[in-house]
């Protein structure tokens, strides 16, 4: 775990237009100095990611999101008090201490308030901004361990902060507050039950959006092995075929199939709770792919409380590939 001595060393990093790797309460971030294009820059570099897809900015507090945003909605208001810090990014106009570089050459950016002792006090020390997507390549599985960073990025990223395990496990929700009415154009840690709740107004969520924001590449947090999608009471099945075909299945068993003996290379029985299905997904996925399996077999959860995250993640995992 992160040391004292570790968030100076990683500060100054920062301040010398460094990269550093650092935990949130939903993944590892690839960061640098918000206000630092070149060290922006060398974000995209690093994980072959777009110079057209927008970064997170991620601040100390949300007494800060005016250093970095204008004309901010009392919505967005309301939302920042509510859930930060957590995994809640709200996307507003963008400040002029934000650099164009960071929001993909948008007059929008996307800001956050991480909800993780290591990544506060990182913030802290630094005082600044620090741009950060997540710590592995573009398209890749998220990391959510600090050994998932050093396998994935080893030397391309110049310090890593090791704060244990991800709690959220998958990325923050992102939530379009630039318009008159919200709307969520990525779900993720925080559930969509909740935001309506303390807005007192449904949302929506647009399949297509007039905003860029991260994670809406057609194929996305995917692993090696290609990931088909079916109904629960087809995975067994689909799975046993493909693997009789000469592909090593790696298998999602849902819970209500735990019993259920599957002829496959690999089995992960997930859980039944969608907090720790969300906390453990991308460890799932990794682990299938360390096992060389060319093809995972999973379903969707019921898309409800963080059920509506994970299964936008599968959907994107199993998404079409640059290569198809």
């Amino acid at each position: 775990m992160a040391r004292t001595t570790d968030i100076e060393q990683a500060a100054g990093v920062l301040r010398a237009g460094g990269l550093v790797a650092f935990p949130t309460e939903t993944v590892y971030g690839l960061g640098a100095n918000a206000e630092d294009p070149a060290a922006v820059a060398r974000i995209f570099q690093v994980k072959g990611r777009p110079p057209s897809h927008p970064l997170i900015v991620h601040i100390g507090g949300a007494e800060h999101l005016d250093d970095w945003v204008e004309d901010v909605p009392a919505a967005a208001r309301l939302l920042a008090e509510r859930f930060w810090p957590g995994p809640l990014t709200l996307v507003l106009r963008r400040g002029r201490r934000v650099p164009l570089e960071a929001t993909g050459g948008l007059e929008t950016v996307a800001v956050r308030v991480p909800d993780h002792p290591v990544a506060l006090a990182l913030l802290t020390e630094f005082g600044g901004g620090v741009t950060a997507p997540s710590a592995n390549r573009f398209g890749a599985v998220s990391p959510t361990t600090a050994d998932h960073v050093r396998v994935e990025l080893g030397d391309d990223v110049d310090f890593v902060l090791d704060g244990g395990l991800c709690t959220v496990g998958v990325e923050s929700t992102i939530v379009d507050a630039t318009g008159d009415q919200p709307s969520i154009l990525r779900p993720g840690g925080v559930t969509r039950e909740d935001l309506e709740a303390t807005l007192g107004f449904p949302l929506t969520v647009p399949s297509t959006s007039r905003v860029r924001v991260p994670g809406q590449h057609p194929s996305h947090y995917a692993p090696r092995a290609r990931v088909v999608l079916v109904e629960p009471e087809k995975v067994v099945a689909e799975a046993e075929l493909a693997q009789e075909t000469g592909h090593q299945v790696g298998v999602f068993l849902p819970a209500a199939y735990a019993d259920t003996p599957v002829k496959a290379h690999a089995v992960v029985t997930v859980p039944d709770s969608m907090p720790a299905y969300a906390r453990g997904l991308y460890g799932f996925l990794r682990e299938l792919d360390q096992q060389g399996c060319d093809l995972i077999v999973a379903s969707l959860p019921t898309e409800e409380g963080l059920g509506m995250a994970i299964a936008n993640r599968l959907r994107r995992a199993a998404g079409p590939r640059p290569t198809d």
